[in-house]
């Protein structure tokens, strides 16, 4: 649900440690270490998604990834930093509205079509963005074929531009479009491909749901075994809390 990412390849020690504790669930950790950092419009934004991830996973948190949110949008200068900010913004709003937080649905439209007004059409965030777009279609306006057009765009463009994390979330979400209209090969190969490629990056609170998704494509006694071990890791993680009451685990709490 959270799209891309710095991962650990990146080769900087900072953005390691980072990836290392986001990968685990540990954001409030990983976005101390950019306290430093967060005058710097980079520093803000990544920090802003990090804290908007957790809200994502935990289903808490709004309050303090709204404030680092205005810190970010308060420091970004050009059209890009601005765009990225407005992404962010869309993103948290979608997040809110899904999750029955507060109904910003139509903040969530205008902010996503800002970032589109400011984003290079062949920038690096813009597959990001076309992924959020795709989300707000699919789960706020009930527009799937919408939906699958903005998933399309960001696949390719997070292929061009070798975001492998956003890739898993294109793969999961094109599989889950293709698992709604009958389609349960293409489902199943999109679900297998977003699951290995969660695994090669160790993004570990992302593959119960990616285990979870992949169980609803396969017949017994596979689909148990993948729901048991999406379970085994929602009570190790204990997020996401979402997750955690459709596979019947014991509540959750925020990390």
């Amino acid at each position: 649900m959270s799209g891309s990412g710095t991962t650990a390849d990146d080769g900087d020690p900072l953005q390691t440690a980072v990836w290392r504790l986001r990968s685990r669930g540990c954001w409030t950790d990983a976005a101390a270490l950019l306290e430093p950092h967060a005058a710097a419009p980079a520093g803000a934004l990544q920090r802003t998604a990090l804290l908007t991830e957790r809200c994502v996973y935990t289903e808490s948190g709004w309050a303090e990834a709204d404030e680092a949110l205005r810190a970010a949008e308060a420091v970004a200068r050009s059209d890009e930093e601005r765009g990225a900010a407005a992404s962010e913004r869309g993103y948290l709003a979608y997040a809110s509205t899904l999750f029955g937080v507060r109904d910003r649905a139509d903040e969530a439209r205008s902010a996503l079509g800002r970032a589109a007004a400011l984003t290079a059409p062949t920038g690096r965030g813009r597959a990001l963005l076309d992924f959020r777009r795709g989300l707000l279609a699919e789960n706020v306006a009930d527009a799937p074929q919408a939906a699958l057009a903005a998933y399309r765009r960001a696949h390719e463009g997070a292929a061009a531009h070798g975001d492998t994390l956003l890739l898993s979330f294109t793969w999961r979400h094109l599989a889950g479009l293709a698992l709604r209209e009958g389609e349960l090969a293409q489902a199943r190969h999109g679900f297998t491909e977003s699951l290995r490629i969660r695994e090669e990056l160790g993004y570990l609170i992302g593959t119960a749901p990616a285990l979870a998704a992949l169980a609803d494509t396969e017949e017994e006694p596979a689909a148990t075994r993948l729901r048991t071990e999406a379970a085994r890791l929602v009570r190790l993680l204990k997020v996401p809390t979402w997750l955690a009451a459709r596979l019947e685990t014991p509540p959750a709490t925020a990390v």
